[in-house]
């Protein structure tokens, strides 16, 4: 028996030819077929059982590699045992290619009807899917998070149902929203052909969607496939309303407004009858409506107080925070049963000083554990609000100024007594004229055997942007830094590596006329300020980069009037444009009238010697000996005589 089918619109005859053998098995004989079956369709996948040669993960492959049919069961069809068999259903046929065991080792094959649709030789459907990151068969959506294979995050996408066509519009989108990661919100909902398609504004969410394709079977056992396609924003979001279109908006907004409450009502706008009546769709969710209204309120009630846009739609609150400069007077905002998903999107509306909102029946309202988080965030965006969803709220907690106010001027230096200040004022002039000097070695004698150190800087300045980075290896900002060994590191020890990292740091010229000291603690025992000023590189990448600077001293007494340092922190920063501007703007003032120069161990152990037989104080005392070539007999003889003569002035003997 033979039993031939012909198509003739197929490019190639497809043939299937059976012959019946001795026994009365009917056993295949040939089979040639190329093109596409009458009533075949693509990418329509059968029930669970399928097991063919089907696409999946977006790549086309040949005719898989499909397991031994057990018990003639094959594609829902029950035989008695193995061998050949037909289906036909709506044109559909179904065959496997061998009968029986496979007496030279090779697979069943089955033979597969689909393909995909739009496939081109050229391979460029497949660059298209891959630069889309779109959907990849096998039920995975594809794409990176955030997919759009590069594409902005704020590009439109397609979203493809193909044969939605016999789908209800209703059940379709309910079966895709309850499997979707990532509620969504269908923009022009359409069928074209027999596909069913709508958009989406997000690239997450359309990955999101896809990965939901095949997870959904329908009635007929057929799996649902959800495609994207990377697209322009729909047309119908960028047609502007006509004239005439603009003024029957506006009547129906002026119909809608209460003069006495300043007040807009514009619920469920896109029912009201003379809308409807003129064929106008008052989508709020459109940009071109939503834009259209702004303008209205903005040349026409710009003292608006209270806005009712509930019951629209809204998914997305990008145009409205027009409000926020067209009308600044709103204080009352009725978002509630909208399709507003996070609550990011009233970050859009910070600007508005709001005192009631209405956010009941969105989606954002659920994503909260209890009725206190969901007041905190929102009221984090609207610090004033009194009112939400209705219900009073405890009084804000706000600081305003409400008269504008002059920063007063910053006080100069504090150092609680006079003799605290010669102190303090004598010990900075040696530090820094050796900090500066190019050689930090003599710092030596400044430090304690102890005394640790420490350099921040401002957690906030990214190391590979800032002209700071030369600081930044040896910087412990305890914000930054949360690993213990690293911070125990970064704390310099003894005055041996306290010094060495001193010298490691830039040379610089410090601007002594801008120091500003404050005395934290003073005792007997114990002398603690801070320095800040400004100084500048002398050399390096960043010569003449002006800094700003705060120095935190704690010391103790050393010899009769002199400070030994046991702790220091120094914190580095940027300098502002003010503080450039009137840095190095005087020269600093010196005691004496030639500088001071550096002094060696022995000099310093003279100087307090000298100081404390003669009475004189550390300047004045550096002065009698340098003035005599560090000769302390021959300083201490003149010191006599002029002393005897009067000629050594009072201000000497101030300490």
């Amino acid at each position: 028996m033979t039993f031939r089918k012909w198509y003739p619109n197929l490019a190639v005859v497809a043939r299937v030819r059976f012959d019946q053998d001795q026994e009365g098995v009917v056993v295949q004989r040939d089979v040639t077929r190329k093109g596409k079956l009458p009533g075949e369709h693509d990418n329509r996948v059968v029930g669970p059982q399928f097991r063919g040669g089907c696409m999946s993960r977006g790549s086309f492959r040949g005719p898989a590699r499909k397991q031994r049919p057990r018990g003639g069961q094959m594609g829902g069809f029950r035989g008695p045992g193995p061998g050949p068999r037909v289906r036909f259903e709506d044109n559909y046929v179904d065959v496997t290619m061998n009968s029986g065991s496979p007496q030279d080792g090779s697979s069943h094959r089955r033979f597969n009807p689909y393909r995909w649709p739009n496939r081109r030789s050229d391979g460029q459907f497949d660059r298209d899917r891959r630069g889309a990151g779109c959907y990849r068969g096998g039920g995975g959506g594809g794409g990176r998070e955030g997919g759009g294979g590069g594409k902005d995050k704020s590009s439109w996408y397609k979203m493809i149902i193909p044969y939605g066509r016999k789908y209800d519009k209703k059940w379709l989108l309910t079966a895709l929203q309850n499997l979707c990661s990532v509620p969504f919100t269908p923009v022009q909902y359409q069928i074209e052909g027999h596909k069913a398609q709508f958009y989406l504004e997000d690239a997450c969410t359309a990955n999101a969607l896809c990965r939901v394709s095949r997870q959904i079977t329908d009635t007929e056992g057929y799996k649902v496939i959800v495609l994207m396609n990377p697209c322009p924003p729909p047309a119908i979001l960028n047609t502007q309303l006509k004239p005439e279109d603009m003024e029957h908006v506006k009547q129906c907004m002026a119909k809608r407004f209460d003069g006495s409450q300043r007040a807009l009502d514009l619920n469920n706008i896109r029912t009201d009858p003379d809308l409807v009546s003129q064929n106008i769709r008052a989508i709020l969710s459109r940009k071109t409506f939503m834009d259209a209204v702004v303008k209205i309120i903005e040349e026409n009630i710009p003292e608006l107080v209270c806005l009712n846009l509930s019951n629209n739609k809204l998914y997305k609150l990008e145009d409205v925070a027009d409000l926020i400069s067209k009308a600044p007077h709103l204080k009352i905002l009725n978002l509630s049963h909208n399709e507003l998903k996070s609550e990011k999107e009233l970050d859009r509306l910070k600007g508005l000083k709001l005192v009631e909102l209405w956010l009941d029946r969105n989606p954002l309202c659920d994503q909260f554990k209890d009725q206190l988080t969901y007041i905190s965030a929102i009221r984090e965006r609207f610090p004033r609000l009194l009112k939400l969803d209705g219900h009073d709220l405890p009084p804000p907690i706000v600081f305003e100024v409400v008269a504008p106010t002059t920063t007063p001027p910053c006080k100069g230096s504090y150092f609680g007594s006079e003799e605290i200040k010669v102190l303090i004022s004598h010990f900075l002039q040696q530090y820094y004229s050796v900090y500066d000097s190019g050689n930090r070695q003599p710092l030596l004698d400044a430090y304690h055997d102890g005394a640790s150190f420490s350099l921040s800087l401002p957690s906030s300045q990214n190391p590979n942007r800032c002209s700071l980075r030369e600081y930044h290896k040896d910087s412990r900002n305890i914000k930054r830094l949360k690993d213990p060994s690293t911070r125990f590191r970064l704390l310099k020890h003894t005055r041996l590596n306290v010094v060495a990292l001193l010298n490691e740091l830039p040379k610089t010229q410090h601007d002594t006329a801008s120091f500003n000291v404050d005395v934290n603690t003073y005792t007997t025992m114990l002398l603690s300020f801070t320095v800040s000023g400004m100084f500048k590189e002398v050399d390096g990448k960043s010569q003449d980069a002006v800094r700003a600077f705060s120095r935190v001293f704690i010391a103790v007494p050393a010899g009769i009037s002199g400070l030994c340092i046991v702790n220091d922190e120094l914190f580095v920063r940027i300098a502002t444009t003010e503080e450039i501007q009137h840095a190095f703007a005087a020269s600093a003032p010196t005691p004496s009238s030639s500088p001071v120069p550096t002094l060696t161990a022995p000099q310093q152990e003279m100087l307090s010697a000298f100081s404390l037989k003669s009475g004189m104080n550390l300047e004045w005392s550096q002065k009698c000996l340098q003035d005599n070539e560090w000769d302390f007999n021959k300083a201490a003889q003149i010191f006599t005589q002029l002393k005897i003569e009067g000629k050594i002035p009072d201000v000497a003997f101030i300490k």
